[in-house]
């Protein structure tokens, strides 16, 4: 989404989706696994709205939904796709909206070439590195402005993830055709490169029937426009794929044609996997980001500060991210304090440097070949949770000590001990060198702080009791970490030792067990005057002199007035539906992003009944039931000088204000590694050769060529008749994530209490599986083992004139617990997502079979004969590129 509009989150908050016309959920099993917010839908459809749920299973989201749509696992662009050319071809898009709010009329280089004429390839394809030179792609006279080269570096560093804040550069001025005739438009652009995607090919790739999909598309699109809106929801469904990033693409250009953008009971709604995981990306877990979505520097590209910020700003550039400067030296100053000042560059020079792919899948893959020593695990449970949990296992078993935190002993901590490896033999008890330090952690209700949940909302929490013994939170944890470091480097001169001597580390503890305050962090997130003391109100008081200090920009305000908005709980009957009293939402408590969208380029509302946020002329200041998403006094006929970058840069009319021009993007010129428009690819792992295109699957898609990591073979490889059936994973409502919360507790424990695996009855028949009897289930990677439901919940599926049969499994079992079982996640191969470097882990193929699983060194055996049947044995490597349009023979051989 941040490719789309500016900004990753959420567009809106779920309390608005009882306002939508039709709602439009895939990839999430909203009613189970987001119980709370499908309230929300229910009140949507008790007011008219239409729901439609799209999912390889009949869930209970399925049940309560009007119409459901059984789709192949991985195919969700051409159902999308096909949507989208009903909108073109129809000519139902909201036309005064797409020209004014989105880029449809920008006019593209001559030089870009689409994938109809390259097989299923962009211009720009590079066979030897197997990523795109996007020059190609840029906007007509911006041919020299993409800053790509070829994107390898950007796909090992997950750059997609630096537009969860702001878009991709734009080098200034676009030509524009507001006619929408030229042929190099986006909006012409768009109608070629989904011309293909008809009823028919919608039938032929996803399985769902023409019928079916015309239903979707005509309510789609009669129930947005002026007078309605519709609502798009998705989670972790769509994002773990090895096109994730292009799914949401899709999603999102639907819902800019539509106008539904903006608008109350309309946007993009993403729900996340659990309580903070928005929270985890702002102030972020991650290898290749800082708070706030600054990118993390680069050794080889970011020498200086200057160097570092003027690629997040690019002079020129238009929108609220020409302040990076600011938001840059105010962490720098929240991170070091009086040490960090203009003349030394803030202690720059004390930041980390990237110099490749430092995800979770590169890493485990380096423990696995000796290169890790260490390894921290919070809240984590890779031997279970992460694809591939055999390799999971064998990396952490190749490493001097590993520190293990959590509520429960669960099999990232045990699997020295009771892994399925050390049945096989390949993990020896008495012989394993890894070390663990087990640390109980405190949980949710035994310590104080916020979660920043689905719809960017910051609510604190308070403690409810204390932690029992030697459990203690993570604030605890690190910060007494911090400190008993600091005080065993006290005396040093080194200067690598300088970085961590310098931090602030001043926050004030309480209690038996010196716990910090988490409010004195929170007022440092929020941001304060250097000189003064005196907490931000706001990110917008950021300032690139060392006269602020923020922990993370887009956080700025939740502390305003000295207050901590997060804490705030004014009951819903003592304010309006928007609720802007609940909690605090990033950015500047905005619930709708982009609501300048909601009024017409005039300022007027659409409609009276979608009415949100206006120009009042009167006042001369935007005004409604939300906080603007815009400047407040900027009137919608200001147009800015030439010349004009960042705040100055955005016209009164454009609503995207984190783009580089504006506008919402139908076609992303950059931002996005694997294509401006998304493109339908078969998964990795498929049984199915492409109809679309000669390329298979995504050919940038990021791969790791190891001897643990084979995968099936796909067509137009020989032998993917081994791995015959589509299997796909989801929770049940009753367990959460890897299982070692709920399957330590009996409750849920008895109501889920053991590893299961639904078949169509055609399958079972074909197959021979047993009703409640056992199955096991294999890939190159691994065997499980489950019981059999047999159940309708699926549904066959007929592609390209042959049966497709989809199983799906529960991924929440492991060794330890009340209850255990194999765990799903072993099967999957490790195959990751250009863009973000998310595994594709809610599709694969494998074989299944009756009865239970071979114990000890045959269930390796097993595993090796399906590999040596699939071809499978030697140095294979997965071949990228399976067209000829990309470039020639012998480098095809070598991607």
């Amino acid at each position: 989404m941040g490719a789309s509009f500016g900004r990753g989150g959420a567009t809106d908050f779920q309390q608005n989706l009882a306002n939508a016309d039709v709602i439009v959920i895939q990839g999430s099993n909203m009613a189970e696994a987001h119980p709370v917010g499908f309230q929300w839908v229910m009140e949507a459809k008790r007011r008219g709205a239409k729901v439609f749920h799209v999912d390889p299973r009949f869930t209970r989201t399925s049940a309560l939904a009007d119409v459901y749509l059984p789709i192949r696992a991985g195919t969700d662009i051409a159902l999308l796709g096909g949507v989208v050319r009903y909108i073109l071809e129809n000519e139902l898009d909201f036309r005064e909206y797409v020209l004014a709010y989105t880029n449809a009329a920008t006019i593209v280089s001559r030089d870009f070439v689409d994938t109809d004429e390259l097989d299923g390839l962009f211009s720009g394809y590079d066979p030897a590195t197997n990523s795109y030179v996007q020059d190609s792609w840029q906007y007509d006279g911006h041919e020299e402005s993409s800053g790509s080269g070829d994107t390898t570096k950007e796909r090992d560093s997950a750059a997609g993830l630096e537009h969860e804040s702001h878009g991709a550069r734009v080098g200034g001025p676009t030509h524009r055709d507001e006619t929408l005739q030229h042929p190099r438009c986006v909006y012409q652009i768009l109608r070629r490169h989904f011309a293909r995607y008809t009823p028919e090919m919608v039938e032929r790739v996803c399985g769902i029937s023409q019928e079916q999909f015309l239903t979707l598309a005509r309510a789609w699109t009669e129930n947005s426009g002026r007078e309605r809106t519709g609502a798009l929801v998705y989670s972790v469904g769509w994002t773990q794929h090895s096109v994730g990033v292009q799914y949401i693409r899709t999603g999102a250009i639907i819902q800019l044609l539509l106008g539904n953008v903006g608008r109350p009971g309309g946007g993009v709604m993403a729900l996340r996997g659990h309580a903070s995981i928005q929270g985890s990306t702002d102030i972020p877990t991650l290898f290749n980001l800082l708070p706030g979505y600054l990118p993390m520097p680069h050794h080889a590209d970011h020498p200086t500060f200057d160097h570092w910020v003027g690629r997040i700003v690019n002079p020129g550039q238009k929108g609220f991210w020409g302040n990076a400067r600011a938001y840059a030296a105010s962490l720098l100053k929240a991170y070091w304090g009086d040490a960090a000042t203009p003349e030394n560059d803030f202690c720059y020079g004390y930041l980390p440097r990237m110099t490749g792919d430092h995800g979770t899948y590169q890493q485990v893959l380096n423990m696995i070949d000796g290169k890790v020593k260490g390894y921290f695990l919070l809240g984590q449970n890779p031997a279970v949770g992460s694809a591939h949990g055999r390799a999971q296992r064998l990396g952490m078993a190749n490493l001097d000590w590993l520190v293990v935190r959590d509520l429960f002993l669960i099999e990232s901590a045990t699997f020295w001990q009771n892994g399925p490896e050390v049945a096989t033999g390949e993990i020896v008890p008495e012989e394993c060198r890894t070390e663990v330090f087990f640390l109980p952690a405190a949980s949710h209700v035994e310590k104080e702080g916020t979660f920043t949940q689905t719809q960017r909302l910051l609510q604190w929490r308070e403690k409810a009791v204390d932690p029992p013994g030697d459990c203690r939170s993570e604030l605890w944890f690190f910060y007494h970490l911090g400190r008993v470091l600091r005080e065993k480097l006290a005396g040093s001169t080194a200067p690598r030792d300088r970085a961590l001597l310098d931090l602030t580390w001043d926050y004030p503890t309480h209690g038996p067990h010196d716990e910090p305050s988490a409010e004195a962090v929170l007022r440092e997130i929020n941001g304060y005057d250097t000189r003064t003391g005196r907490l931000l109100s706001g990110f917008t008081e950021a300032r690139d002199d060392g006269s602020t200090a923020v922990g993370c920009w887009i956080y700025s305000g939740v502390y305003a007035d000295g207050v901590n908005q997060a804490a705030r709980r004014k009951p819903r009957h003592e304010q309006d539906w928007v609720a802007a009293e609940w909690g605090w939402a990033w950015p500047a408590n905005r619930r709708t992003l982009y609501n300048r969208a909601s009024a017409d380029p005039q300022g007027r509302p659409w409609s009276e009944r979608k009415r949100y946020v206006w120009w009042d002329p009167e006042r001369a200041e935007w005004t409604g039931y939300d906080v603007p998403d815009f400047e407040r006094t900027k009137p919608p006929t200001y147009r800015p000088p030439e010349g004009a970058g960042g705040v100055a840069g955005i016209a009164g009319d454009d609503p995207f204000i984190m783009q580089g021009d504006g506008k919402g993007w139908l076609y992303a010129p950059s931002g996005v590694l694997d294509g401006p428009l998304p493109t339908h690819y078969e998964p990795a792992e498929s049984p199915v050769r492409n109809p679309l295109y000669g390329q298979q699957a995504n050919p940038t898609r990021k791969v790791y060529p190891h001897p643990v990591n084979p995968m099936n073979p796909s067509p137009p490889q020989a032998h993917s008749d081994v791995f015959p059936y589509v299997f796909t994973v989801s929770r049940l409502t009753e367990h959460h994530t890897a299982g070692a919360m709920s399957r330590n507790v009996r409750h849920l424990a008895e109501l889920q209490p053991e590893m299961f695996v639904e078949v169509s009855p055609a399958l079972a028949g074909l197959a021979g599986l047993t009703h409640l009897g056992w199955a096991h289930l294999v890939s190159a990677r691994a065997v499980i083992e489950a019981k059999v439901l047999v159940t309708e919940r699926l549904t066959p599926l007929r592609v390209e004139g042959r049966t497709i049969h989809q199983i799906w499994l529960p991924y929440h079992f492991g060794t330890e617990g009340l209850v255990t079982g194999d765990s799903a996640n072993d099967l999957f191969g490790i195959t990751l997502d250009p863009n973000v470097l998310i595994q594709e882990s809610k599709v694969g193929t494998c074989d299944i079979r009756p009865g239970r699983r071979p114990t000890g060194p045959a269930l390796r055996e097993l595993v090796e004969a399906y590999r040596r049947r699939a071809g499978l044995t030697g140095a294979v490597v997965t071949p990228i590129l399976t067209t000829d349009a990309g470039g020639d023979r012998e480098a095809r051989d070598h991607g």
